[in-house]
């Protein structure tokens, strides 16, 4: 039996080791990012050097620059086409360490095939900037078929990507208008998990960081997505075995 393991470190960042390959997905790895700050969990303690991390679109609460330069090794960032021009210029050190890929493009860590899908979701790097590159998503194929869907809204072409053995799903964020800008919420991750027929679900994007002065107020906005996606799970996708995971708690997926 072949075991595929993903651990949460808050917001999106996953560390998911599968087939030997280790693979970080969009990491913060700091206290404070801009007006955020880590309200729960630990700061991540990442077990060594990725092989590669995986870079879903260019916000800076997914491609954090400060958090990039702090992962130990030099491990190949994979990212969306586009976005190879503003890495090289914030880290030229890791230019020449930069894959691009489409949806539909492929690459390969260590054996492990990593396939960048779709995404419904602005890919910008933020008002005040001209970088852009198309949001994406990827399904990484070894022992296990895992999507992490980065961030995104829903779309019809996500009944393309199972059947999956692992589905990391955004579920909430960091203000109460996010679902209007292409992400999910609890309800729909637990469509998206319907469309996408995974055996095992973890909800991400939700409850670590939040905006400094609301710590005391709303924490329901921050604490219940998770919760409340397995809930809306359990109707939508019976089939599917949702694990609500704490921060640095790993689930081992077996095949």
């Amino acid at each position: 039996m072949s075991t595929t393991e993903v651990t949460w470190w808050g917001h999106s960042t996953v560390w998911l080791a599968d087939s030997g390959a280790r693979l970080l997905t969009d990491p913060v790895l700091t206290g404070r990012l801009a007006h955020l700050r880590r309200m729960a969990g630990p700061s991540p303690r990442l077990p060594g050097s990725p092989d590669a991390i995986l870079l879903s679109h260019l916000h800076a609460d997914h491609f954090h620059v400060p958090s990039l330069r702090a992962v130990p090794g030099e491990p190949v960032l994979v990212m969306p086409r586009g976005a190879a021009a503003f890495a090289a210029r914030a880290m030229p050190e890791a230019a020449g360490r930069c894959v691009e890929l489409g949806p539909g493009d492929e690459t390969e860590i260590k054996g492990v095939r990593v396939r960048a899908v779709p995404a419904r979701h602005d890919g910008g790097r933020g008002p005040w900037s001209r970088d852009r590159a198309a949001a994406i998503g990827f399904v990484i194929e070894g022992t296990a078929r895992t999507w992490y869907a980065g961030d995104t809204g829903l779309f019809d072409g996500m009944h393309d990507l199972g059947p999956l053995d692992l589905a990391l799903i955004p579920v909430g964020g960091w203000g109460p208008t996010l679902g209007a800008h292409g992400h999910l919420d609890a309800r729909a991750g637990a469509e998206a998990l319907r469309r996408v027929k995974a055996a095992w679900a973890v909800p991400v994007h939700y409850g670590t960081l939040w905006p400094i002065g609301m710590g005391r107020v709303r924490r329901h906005m921050f604490d219940e997505p998770g919760a409340r996606f397995a809930e809306f799970a359990a109707e939508a996708a019976p089939d599917s075995r949702v694990r609500v995971l704490a921060h640095g708690e790993t689930l081992g997926v077996h095949r």
